[in-house]
């Protein structure tokens, strides 16, 4: 097969093979019409005219600079962590030109912009992403490798940012991806948490949360923004008052204010020089401390406030079942938006344009509830302090807004209790009743006479304590409600949000959710990619994984069977290597490697992995010594954190580990079974364990789960798939073919007829097998029986809301189909490659063109690609377009940029950069009369 040379204009890499001397020149932005540089624009143009070099010698020299200038080291003290911070500060180096080029040219064109409001995202390591976006992969490897460092090496010196928590945040991070990639003119927005949920780690089989202080070290890919810095308050009164119309207003006024400051991470996309931003926000005091109260010796008064707002964005979900838990938590997500609102709404004023256009500049994405108080922000910005009338701040407001739900669990919906909203943030609590008494009304002309639905539909919930329903808020705000899998999607629309589906026809949508390829499988897995890129001739399937469907015609293919089937075995001789090194212990690489992780809760049904873990070692226990020779061998695997309160789900992981104690050490089991619990899953070891999966289990009750993300991971390396048909698995099934997965349980109509028979006083059939898998429990097999009391005697008693009991049975049916298949290994191969050639769909690029298109109307908007030489620059000032389009018309040319192309949509005015503290000419003209702003404080 050919190696297959990627087609693509190579972003930077490109220079290796034009040669060392060549310069890739920067496109101009600069200056507003009748503008004339000064000699000081000038030079700082000449000086900063080209991109920085990828030849080895222009990225030692920028290493070895960032060693001692930065890090303030010598060549003589030069180990692997300075190696890696050195190295990583040299890539942010050329990821801020880019960055930097980007926000330039999107407020030159004055596009519209889509903000992604998220409380996580979790990243995962940065620098290999960078490097293979920027595509200068291989110039760092070599000219590392000539320092005498091995990239690989110093991947590994990466700690994962701690800034989420589960799918929620993988989510987010694989959506900032694809938008970059995708050229989309898009920021993403969230909180710089100092400490992470949590450090997991396994003391005697117990789950034990250690502080995830991911910033010990310097973190060298944000920059801090001090310029961009905004006050916001808590607490406090309203103060009414009547303006000069007689109209009465209200000022939010008294309380307290914390400081917001800004830190920014530059986001590349791949094969392409745009480069977004995420923009996380730090808490701090607005002033340092009370030098009153410290001349008196009081210090630690003197520095309360100082701690009081630092703890804001302290901890990733501060633990909320103590009444301080809980407004801290709402401090975070009312502290986040607030920030962020102002911020936005800067940049949408830095040209003069009237508030009609808000919802034309601007489109606000909620991922979840969290950022939901934003809504009534935006609000009380617009009516409050510009002085709006309601029905058009109601207007833009709704047409800015869009939510996306991610549950099907009623319970799971995030409420806040009237009392605290009162307390924190008074103003907020009345826009809220304000948008309610509107809703309520139009509500009562459509069903005047069910009073039954204003109860069900309230933002307010009537019980004791009153709450207000963050969910129902979101939905009446905004414009474009969607769930994240077409399952998910038509279970809120025919039960969770019923009556809202019914009222704001075509409001709902459904968007699938995707994972980006570039990270899953070609960071992930690079064995996998380059033998995909091999036969597919080139690597465009990074860009379009629908292209990963001309696998199929090879699932028979002997040649390429085995090349599958040597990447799967050093993937899995790499996870067996990531064992022994976190959890003591070798494994055998020719087993049957079976993956579950993800976070632990009931309803994914860790439970039932371990109830047939203990089944699989009591059947061969019971087997003679000719009938295990007939044994599939196999390492079962399971990872995840359980929330600190959450009781259940510790024990849970306690079970497994007592399993995995007495499965790994019987010696009648051997090397036939063996049992391991994965500690402290993150986004890094998931890059191992994924690849390394033969099979994986997505087995929650249907109709649980919204979607689930991490079985397209495992779909993309060529994981079979045992679950349920619930969440994307419907979906994965269609794509994929139900015929190359292991699907087993009730579906979701069975399960509410199940649950009704159930609470109706039907009987749990438990049945011979699974009673002696939990009676082995409570004989102290595995440990203390009262230990486990509160997994196992609620399924004896008839308490199986998740119906464990009832497809335990079709679980292990499923399970001898999987060890029927790994015997037949042509079989096992073809289904595998199957499952990567069908996963094109879950790419999150297809997610999000379907939100830029059909949710935040949003269009491409790449930047003008670099010149080869300083006299073919492409220029987007204005007031040399109609001569270069003069030019054009005359001479039958564009401009010359690398692809021969400019930009055709540099015709608005820039009157400032998007980062405020550039250098760009256009920065430091003032602006005329007409377009005069009032700017930030800091800016």
């Amino acid at each position: 097969m050919d190696s297959g040379t990627p087609k693509r204009l190579q972003r930077r890499g490109s220079r290796a093979n034009i040669g060392i001397d060549v310069e890739l020149y920067r496109p101009e932005f600069g200056y507003g019409e009748g503008d004339t540089p000064s000699t000081k624009d000038e030079k700082l143009w000449e000086l900063m005219s080209s991109y920085q070099g990828s030849d080895m010698k222009s990225i030692q020299r920028s290493i070895v600079n960032h060693v001692e200038y930065t890090l303030a080291r010598t060549r003589f003290n030069f180990e692997s962590k300075g190696a890696y911070q050195a190295t990583a500060f040299s890539i942010r180096d050329r990821l801020i030109e880019s960055w930097n080029d980007t926000q330039q040219h999107f407020t030159s064109v004055d596009t519209k912009r889509v903000y992604y409001l998220s409380m996580e995202f979790l990243l995962g390591r940065l620098m290999q992403n960078a490097l293979i976006n920027l595509d200068i992969e291989n110039n760092y490897k070599e000219a590392l490798l000539d320092l005498g460092y091995k990239l690989e090496d110093i991947y590994e010196e990466e700690v994962d940012p701690a800034l989420g928590n589960g799918g929620l945040g993988r989510l987010a991070a694989c959506f900032l991806d694809s938008m970059a990639s995708l050229d989309y003119p898009a920021w993403g927005y969230g909180l710089r948490y100092n400490y992470g949920i949590f450090r997991q780690a396994i003391v005697k089989g117990y789950q034990c949360e250690l502080p995830d202080y991911w910033l010990k070290d310097l973190n060298p890919w944000e920059i801090e923004r001090d310029d961009i810095q905004y006050k916001i308050r808590f607490y406090g009164h309203i103060r009414k008052y009547k303006d000069a119309r007689g109209i009465e207003r209200s000022i939010w006024e008294g309380g307290e204010e914390v400081l917001a400051t800004a830190f920014d991470i530059p986001i590349p996309g791949w094969d392409t020089f745009n480069t977004i931003n995420l923009r996380l926000w730090k808490s701090g005091p607005s002033n340092e401390f009370d030098f009153s109260l410290f001349n008196h010796g009081d210090y630690f008064k003197a520095v309360e406030s100082r701690q009081r707002a630092e703890y804001i964005t302290s901890v990733l979900y501060p633990n909320d079942n103590t009444m301080q838990g809980k407004e801290l938590r709402l401090k975070q997500e009312y502290f986040f938006v607030a920030a962020t609102i102002k911020d936005v709404l800067r940049r949408f004023g830095k040209k003069s344009r009237d508030w009609s256009e808000l919802p034309e500049k601007v489109a606000i994405q909620l991922n979840d509830t969290h950022p939901a108080i934003g809504i009534p922000e935006l609000l009380r910005v617009l009516i409050d302090e510009e002085h709006m009338e309601w029905n058009q701040a109601w207007d833009l407001v709704n047409r800015t807004f869009a939510y996306t739900n991610h549950t099907v669990l009623p319970e799971a919906l995030e409420k806040w209790s009237v009392d605290l909203l009162q307390h924190l943030l008074p103003r907020h609590l009345e826009i809220i009743y304000l948008i309610n008494f509107y809703f309520l009304e139009s509500v009562k002309k459509q069903w005047p006479d069910k009073p039954e639905v204003l109860t069900n539909m309230s933002l307010i919930e009537e019980s004791t304590p009153k709450m207000v329903r963050m969910a129902n808020l979101c939905i009446v705000s905004s414009h474009a409600v969607n769930g994240v899998a077409e399952l998910h999607s038509n279970l809120i629309k025919s039960k969770l949000f019923k009556l809202f589906h019914q009222f704001f026809p075509g409001k709902f949508q459904n968007k699938t959710n995707g994972v980006t390829p570039r990270r899953w499988i070609y960071c992930a897995n690079r064995p996998l990619a380059d033998l995909i890129t091999r036969y597919l001739g080139d690597n465009q399937w990074l860009h379009d994984l629908d292209l990963l469907g001309n696998l199929n015609p090879y699932q028979n293919d002997p040649d390429f069977v085995r090349d599958w089937k040597e990447v799967k075995m050093t993937a899995k001789k790499g996870l067996a290597e990531w064992v022994k090194k976190n959890c003591g212990f070798e494994i055998p690489t020719d087993s049957l490697y079976d993956v579950m992780v993800k976070r632990i809760h009931e309803y994914k049904r860790q439970l039932l992995n371990a109830l047939y873990c203990i089944h699989r070692y009591l059947s061969i226990k019971d087997m003679t010594k000719e009938e295990r020779q007939h044994v599939v061998p196999r390492v079962t695997f399971c990872g995840g954190k359980a929330a600190p309160g959450y009781y259940s789900a510790k024990k849970i992981i306690k079970l497994f580990n007592s399993i995995s104690d007495v499965v790994n050490n019987d010696p009648d089991i051997g090397d036939l079974f063996k049992v391991v619990f994965l500690p402290n899953y993150c986004v890094s070891a998931a890059q191992v364990i994924i690849p390394a999966a033969e099979l994986n289990q997505h087995i929650s009750t249907a109709g649980t789960e919204a979607s689930g993300t991490s079985n397209m991971k495992f779909a993309m390396n060529g994981g079979l798939i045992i679950g349920t048909m619930d969440g994307a698995n419907v979906e994965i099934a269609e794509e994929c073919g139900v015929q190359n997965m292991f699907i087993f349980g009730a579906d979701v109509k069975a399960v509410h007829d199940i649950r009704s028979n159930l609470h109706k006083g039907g009987d749990v059939k438990i049945g011979t097998r699974l009673k002696r898998v939990l009676e082995t429990i409570k004989s102290g097999r595995f440990g203390d029986a009262g230990e486990y009391s509160t997994l196992v005697d609620p399924l004896f008693e008839g308490n199986d809301f998740y119906l464990v009991c009832h497809d335990f049975y079709s679980y292990v049916e499923a399970q001898e189909k999987v060890d029927e298949s790994y015997k037949k290994p042509e079989e096992w191969w073809a289904k595998s490659i199957a499952m990567t050639a069908g996963s094109g769909k879950f790419s999150s690029d297809r997610t999000i063109r379907e939100y830029a298109e059909q949710i935040w109307g949003l269009e491409p908007c790449s930047i003008p690609k670099p010149s080869l030489s300083a006299m073919q620059r492409i220029r987007s000032f204005p007031n040399m377009i109609k001569q270069d389009e003069h030019n054009q018309h005359e001479h039958g040319h564009e401009h010359d940029g690398v692809n021969g192309q400019a930009p055709d949509d540099d015709k608005e005015e820039n009157k400032d950069h998007d980062h405020d503290n550039d250098l760009s000419p256009s920065s430091k003209k003032k602006k005329g009369k007409k377009d005069k702003k009032k700017k930030h404080e800091d800016d």
